[in-house]
């Protein structure tokens, strides 16, 4: 087979010059043969299209055998013709050949056996040979390539350049020379028509060739508007209500990364880091801005407005904030060091420290939010039709895990499709839970310490980031909470089901207390809650705190940070678990806070929490090394103490938030409210306050 191609080759420019065929040296000849082989690669490529042409191949081959000597003489010829345009011949020799050799008549079955053998030895000396063409064949191809597949411009271009010295190196050779075959003899004749056969099939063949790079362009083309869109859905049926009580924002703890949102340049003459007692945040000013829900995250926040916006600011650093805080700012001067406490610029960056609107464009339009919450490096927002956006990362204990098991960072916000009729969301450290209209809970995110109520395989551990049920009853919850590690779901009968981190009891559940990696490994009724009505629970990093309906204020877990409130000693001895070297480490079971009259509302952070009661006043504990108490002090605080200062004095507070080393309290404002709804708890949505 690979002789005749070769000799095909040669016989399709055969009429194409018959005096110059006498001037041609064997050498001639049989660099021709040689250049002539590299087609027998792409003939055998192409057997299929050679079928096409068998009746005419043989009819020329038997008409050739008359004609023998004479075929031999062109394929001398074909040599000057292609040394015009070595370079370019060469390469449309081979796509040439793709058609040509199926189509090309003039191959004779005797000079085919003959070259058998030599043009298998031809392949490697064409290799030799070819050398000089081959690498301007295969930049030629490389160059043709590429820029057909990936650049469109070259892609037209190269195709029209190519095709062009194709079409005039194969229709110059083929159109032409069969015409001086017509000119010549009636096998010519023959010859000519099998050869514009073969060009009808080689051109279908060599489009087809240069409209492959158009597919890639095409399907680039249609990839551009492929992406979709932020918003690929329409607003459906109303199952949640915002929040429309406008909120007094105050503000404090150490803030060096812009988590207090005070800006990046000082106000009033008063620092924006290290802010020891509440303040009130002219950024988020009540008339202006009006803000109706916050949520602290690891180290940054997100709120919403009265205006359906949301506002995010902290840190950036896994797209958190879901929008651009690129800075080029923040160099000083070393010899200006010592003024810096006098200069008013901080340093930080002014576009994380400021709060700031996400463009409502990455939104579906119409689109109103009910609720925010976040995560360490993450934040998500509920739709008025339980539709639920987010942006950032998950961490695991090897660094980022990713945002879902396809992207690893989103930055800006995207619309998650699988999750729909949601009527609340809560956060923990590094996963989400979901509630929906009908009950039914799922857990997404890392789920390292089974805080996705679901067992993850290592190998398959990118599965934690798609939303998955767990096993929990239908119809029976509506509400949930989390801590850092653990998770919460609270029934409409009261019942409370706890699951994940348990090492310190912060589940509520003794079992395996004290113990490393102790996990409750799905959802699992906390008994020793069966006695109270929970009406709100919240969870930090190892223990957790609830309030009940007629009030009582409920803490466990971990308490060697004075996260319970209750000095060790007014603990009961058989709900204390000690460490081996005989310290209190352990409250195991819920215990109830006598300091706090009626509670109403909790928030724990890591280690510190607050509670407020009845008349509005906030209440804190903890650890308070970094003034996130907003007492004052640094040093820890070890039972439920009012905050008071000048900015919260007299006022109403029904909000708090703790995020790693700061805190905010939510007063109501002294403007309108819409609708009569009031915040509650940020891990558990937002209820109506009748």
């Amino acid at each position: 087979m690979p002789p005749k191609a070769a000799n095909k080759k040669a016989a399709a420019p055969k009429a194409a010059a018959p005096k110059k065929a006498a001037n041609a040296t064997k050498k001639d000849a049989e660099t021709t043969k040689k250049p002539a082989a590299k087609p027998a690669a792409k003939k055998e490529a192409t057997t299929n299209g050679a079928t096409a042409a068998s009746k005419k191949r043989k009819l020329a081959e038997e008409e050739s055998e008359v004609d023998e000597s004479e075929a031999e003489e062109p394929a001398k010829v074909e040599k000057p013709a292609p040394k015009k345009n070595t370079k370019k011949a060469a390469e449309p020799a081979v796509k040439k050949t793709k058609t040509t050799t199926a189509a090309a008549p003039k191959k004779k079955a005797a000079a085919a056996e003959e070259t058998e053998d030599e043009s298998k030895a031809a392949k490697p000396v064409k290799k030799a040979a070819a050398k000089k063409a081959e690498p301007k064949k295969t930049a030629a191809a490389k160059k043709a390539e590429p820029k057909k597949t990936a650049a469109a411009k070259k892609a037209d271009a190269k195709p029209v350049a190519d095709s062009k010295k194709r079409k005039s190196s194969e229709e110059e050779t083929e159109d032409e020379k069969p015409k001086a075959k017509k000119s010549k003899t009636d096998k010519a004749e023959v010859d000519s028509q099998a050869t514009e056969s073969a060009k009808a099939t080689e051109s279908a063949d060599e489009e087809p060739a240069a409209v492959k790079p158009a597919k890639p362009t095409k399907k680039a083309a249609v990839a551009a508007p492929k992406p979709p869109p932020a918003h690929p859905h329409k607003i459906g049926k109303k199952i949640n209500t915002a929040p429309t009580q406008i909120l007094d924002v105050y503000v404090f703890g150490e803030g060096s990364s812009g988590e207090l949102g005070l800006g990046s340049k000082k106000l009033d003459g008063k620092k924006i880091v290290d802010v020891k007692r509440p303040r009130l945040n002219p950024k988020l000013d009540a008339k202006d801005v009006g803000v109706v829900q916050i949520a602290c995250g690891g180290m940054h926040v997100a709120s919403l407005t009265k205006d359906n916006k949301i506002l995010t600011w902290g840190v950036n650093d896994q797209g958190a904030l879901g929008r651009d805080t690129n800075w080029d700012g923040g160099l000083r001067d070393a010899d200006a060091e010592e003024e810096e406490d006098d200069e008013d610029d901080s340093g930080i960056n002014p576009h994380e420290s400021t709060p700031t609107a996400l463009d409502a464009a990455q939104f579906a339009p119409d689109a109103k939010f009910t609720q925010v919450v976040a995560s360490d490096s993450a934040t998500f927002a509920l739709t008025e039709d339980g539709r639920v956006y987010g942006w950032g990362t998950f961490r695991s204990s090897d660094g980022i895990l990713g945002f879902t098991d396809k992207i690893q960072i989103q930055k800006t916000p995207a619309y998650l499709p699988t999750l729909k009729n949601i009527t609340a969301l809560a956060a923990g450290s590094n996963h989400i839970l979901a509630l929906d209209d009908k009950g039914v809970v799922v857990a997404w995110g890392c789920g390292q310490q089974n805080q996705l109520g679901r067992r993850i395989i290592e190998r398959n551990k990118l599965s934690s980031l798609i939303p998955q049920s767990m096993g929990l009853p239908k119809n029976k919850v509506d509400r949930i909470a989390c801590g850092s590690y653990h998770s919460f779901a609270l029934g409409k009968d009261g019942a409370v089901w706890a699951w994940g981190l348990n090492n310190f009891a912060e589940t509520g559940i003794e079992m395996g207390a004290g113990e490393d990696d102790a996990v409750v490994l799905r959802p699992t009724i906390v008994e020793s809650l069966k006695n109270y009505k929970i009406k709100q629970i919240a969870g930090g990093e190892h223990h957790s705190l609830a309030c009940t309906e007629d009030g009582k204020l409920l803490t466990w877990g971990r308490l060697d940070g004075h996260q319970v409130g209750i000095p060790v000693e007014e603990l009961d001895a058989e709900s204390v678990i000690k460490d081996e070297s005989n310290n209190p480490r352990i409250l195991s079971k819920p215990t109830a806070v006598e300091d706090i009259a009626k509670c109403v509302y909790v928030a724990a952070g890591v280690d510190n929490n607050f509670a407020i009661d009845g008349k509005g006043e906030a209440h804190s504990w903890g650890f308070s090394a970094n003034y996130q108490t907003g007492q004052g002090t640094t040093e820890d605080i070890e039972t439920p103490t009012t905050i008071d200062n000048t900015a919260v004095r007299g006022k109403k507070l029904v909000f708090a938030g703790a995020g790693g080393q700061f805190s905010i309290l939510g007063g109501v404002a002294d403007v309108p409210k819409v609708n009569g709804f009031a915040p509650q708890p940020a891990t558990g949505g937002f209820r109506p306050v009748f």
